[in-house]
């Protein structure tokens, strides 16, 4: 099993820009697709970006042209560094990594886009 730790959340102003980190816990985390998913008051979790082991990679379409997801294998790690941010963009951010049927939850971090 792998536990996921995010963090690189926050409250930021409009426009503004953060970076998100996700760390995995044990090795093979090359093996692993990852993805960022966020959850606003009310709505359902919805997938933001997702990356393959190959590095390709795969954008809800409101965050097109101002997130960019990327991995570093040798660091374990997963990122999501969000530009241009807009209020709508609020919510908590939560990273999955899948292998095979298995998939894991981090617990989350809150992004806080004010106007």
């Amino acid at each position: 099993q792998v536990q996921l730790v995010e963090s690189g959340g926050g409250l930021v102003q409009a426009g503004g820009s953060l970076r998100l980190s996700c760390a995995a816990s044990r090795s093979y985390f090359s093996l692993y697709t990852m993805a960022w998913y966020r959850q606003a008051p009310g709505k359902q979790r919805e997938l933001v970006a997702n990356i393959t082991v190959t590095g390709n990679t795969n954008y809800e379409d409101s965050v097109k042209g101002r997130f960019t997801i990327s991995r570093d294998n040798a660091k374990n790690a997963v990122y999501l560094q969000m530009n241009s941010l807009k209020p709508e963009d609020t919510a908590v951010y939560y990273c999955r990594g899948t292998i095979g049927r298995n998939t894991y939850w981090g617990q989350g971090t809150q992004v806080t886009v004010s106007s």
